[in-house]
């Protein structure tokens, strides 16, 4: 544990950022491991209906610096080239 003052408030600015950005986080996995299911059981059709759900999740992340926008642009890629290609 920290001793420091500003160590204390930095840990706990942390732990409260962490928890404020974790929804975004599991939002951007859970959308994102949908669309790939459909895409490799061939369900071409369901994957397009939550694609831009899937998109708006990675766009939130990038918004919210949890993840970086070469991630996120690669991110949005290969769900539809895995939707075209299915």
């Amino acid at each position: 544990m920290p001793i420091i003052k500003s160590a204390i408030k930095r840990a706990r600015q942390n732990t409260v950022r962490r928890a404020r950005r974790l929804p975004y986080k599991t939002l951007l996995k859970t959308w994102t491991r949908k669309v790939m299911e459909l895409a490799e059981a061939g369900k071409k059709d369901e994957g397009l209906k939550i694609l831009p759900m899937a998109f708006k999740a990675i766009d939130t992340a990038t918004k919210k610096n949890i993840i970086h926008p070469n991630t996120a642009a690669r991110k949005k890629s290969l769900l539809s080239r895995m939707l075209a290609t299915k």
